[in-house]
């Protein structure tokens, strides 16, 4: 590695440091309660080993999803740090600097734009290191403790195309593919952008290496799939959907994953808003095709598949083969094919935003050097002010949630997280009124009502719990994850009377 990579690589890094740098004043919000704050699991030493025989929700909690190498790193960094937020932080902030450095390495390997050489290598390195660094759709995966999972998938995926691509080593390649599963499940889609960079023509294996490498690709899946349901056997499994979706037909759920299109769209090319919530009323159902949220989403999908075209008959190789890693990478999160937990969540376009940068980097670079000065240093200034602005909202539960009712205010969950505070503050009136208004925007969630006889039994009013667990029941069939959770809750403000009564219902 020669001096100029070196600073390239340096320089990158401190860009993805600085901007997020405000994360290690943060403390543990939202789901870093559950999985990090009140999880056994994690707080020894021993749990670094006990995370590959474990769920990553708690068994208490349903035990959903597989997902041991977070947890082991968080269970180290409790060890170190004792539960101090400030070292998870610092720990989540290294590893978005390295999926940066690894962005960057992978662009420098890639064939120079117009053939320029050396110098356009370099210019393509660095516009898509430094984009990709401040680019703000990061900030929930990057000062979100348990956006860990999203960090270490990307540089596995990253890792385990530049083995494949560039080194051509099947062996490392798997490993990094490996490490990316055990980390979350959509790093699922590097198989798929090796192939894709095989048909762009940005390396050409001979079959034979092709069907090695399928054969490892085959074989660490088995392995991972027969693990993780080992692991997960004996918990009890539920399928999450997101609440837009609930009582919808498929119809209507992939017309309005279209429509989403939109919002995945602006948040990789114009990320000005950002929000923590999509859900109800703030993002509702489509059920028409001339809808005009359809009509939208679906012109942002020809834009796409318009500019693939464009860079394919231009034979722009690396443009193409971003474009293509956007489509790839967001594919298992997209709802196109089936219905997800959450219709758009900002961390989920972390491995898609790769693409972008691959895409921007390598067109930018055909500019005149003088112009990509200025055009880069513009972008990179304002993505590093966004982030840095929007870092503070992943403080703790309060600025989460007076977040989502400034960002979010048509969202029925802005009320549910008022409700949640007003009850571990021990205010159940207020909570229940919260909760009303939430079940006014949106009725079809049965958490709400599961929240609301919380709140009923702290008031002392059983009649009014049960007619709302009875709707809630109506709502799913056995909600014994969600009653565990409000149980864990009411449990962990004092109120054990509360949280037996609603385990009772869990059983």
């Amino acid at each position: 590695m020669d001096n100029k990579v070196r600073r390239l690589y340096i320089a990158v890094a401190i860009c993805a440091l600085v901007p997020h740098a405000l994360a290690l004043w943060n403390g543990f919000a939202l789901d870093d309660l559950y999985i990090i704050a009140w999880n056994p699991l994690v707080h020894s030493i021993g749990g670094v080993g006990r995370a590959f025989a474990a769920p990553y929700w708690p068994p208490d909690l349903g035990g959903q999803m597989y997902r041991p190498l977070p947890l082991a790193t968080y269970a180290a960094d409790w060890a170190i740090a004792g539960g101090h937020p400030a070292w998870f932080h610092a720990l989540n902030l290294l590893w978005h600097a390295g999926v940066a450095v690894a962005v960057t390495a992978l662009m420098l390997r890639l064939p120079s734009p117009d053939g320029r050489g050396g110098q356009g290598v370099r210019t393509a390195g660095i516009i898509a290191g430094l984009l990709f660094a401040v680019h703000p759709v990061h900030v929930e995966a990057v000062a979100n403790v348990i956006g860990r999972g999203e960090l270490m998938a990307a540089l596995g995926v990253c890792l385990a195309v530049y083995a494949a691509v560039v080194k051509d080593s099947i062996g490392w390649s798997a490993l990094a593919l490996a490490g990316g599963l055990l980390s979350k499940e959509n790093a699922a889609v590097a198989p798929g952008l090796i192939a894709w960079a095989w048909i762009v023509g940005l390396s050409r294996p001979t079959r034979s290496r092709m069907l090695a490498y399928v054969g490892s690709w085959l074989a660490i899946v088995a392995v991972y799939v027969a693990l993780r349901a080992t692991v997960l056997h004996p918990y009890e499994r539920l399928h999450a959907i997101a609440p837009v979706f609930l009582g919808e037909s498929f119809l209507a759920g992939r017309l309005t994953a279209i429509a989403a299109l939109w919002d995945v769209l602006r948040l990789l090319i114009l990320p000005i808003t950002l929000r923590v919530d999509y859900s109800p009323a703030e993002r509702t159902i489509v059920h028409s095709l001339f809808d005009g949220r359809f009509v939208l989403g679906f012109a942002c999908l020809a834009l796409w598949a318009g500019l693939l075209a464009f860079a394919w008959r231009r034979e722009r190789r690396v443009e193409a083969f971003g474009l293509g890693w956007i489509a790839i990478a967001f594919l298992p999160v997209a709802n196109l094919l089936f219905s997800t937990g959450v219709l758009m969540a900002e961390r989920t376009l972390y491995l898609p935003s790769v693409g972008v940068a691959l895409a921007l980097g390598a067109a930018f670079a055909r500019l005149p050097v003088d112009r990509v000065r200025f055009v880069l240093g513009v972008l990179v200034l304002a993505g590093a002010i966004r982030s840095a602005v929007r870092v503070p909202v992943w403080r703790d539960d309060v600025s989460v949630t007076v977040s989502i009712l400034e960002d979010s205010p048509k969202s029925y969950r802005g009320h549910a997280r008022v409700a949640a505070l007003y009850q571990s503050h021990r205010q159940p009136e207020r909570a229940l009124a919260e909760l009303r208004t939430a079940m006014r925007t949106y009725d079809r969630d049965p958490t709400l009502f599961i929240a609301g006889a919380d709140a009923a039994f702290t008031l002392g009013q059983p009649r009014l719990a049960d007619s709302m667990l009875v709707r809630a029941e109506q709502l799913c069939f056995r909600c014994a994850g969600s009653y565990r959770t409000q149980a864990l809750a009411a449990r962990s403000r004092g109120d054990s009377a509360v949280a037996d009564s609603l385990m009772a219902r869990a059983r």
